[in-house]
């Protein structure tokens, strides 16, 4: 498949605004299953270190 022009690969007869939606959503759910567990990591490690200043300073 040839496209002679860059306007029209993203247009991709018509097709265009399908695949590159379904691209940008696999993209946003790669980058959650990524961010999201880093950032859950990080909230725990806070909320435990806060738990042991806590429990020291009794």
């Amino acid at each position: 498949m040839s496209f002679a022009s860059l306007s029209e690969f993203f247009a991709m007869g018509t097709h265009g605004a399908y695949v590159w939606s379904s691209y940008g959503i696999s993209l946003a759910i790669l980058v959650l299953n990524v961010a999201l567990p880093v950032l859950a990591r990080r909230r725990y490690l806070q909320d435990e270190a806060r738990r042991l200043r806590r429990e020291e300073s009794k």
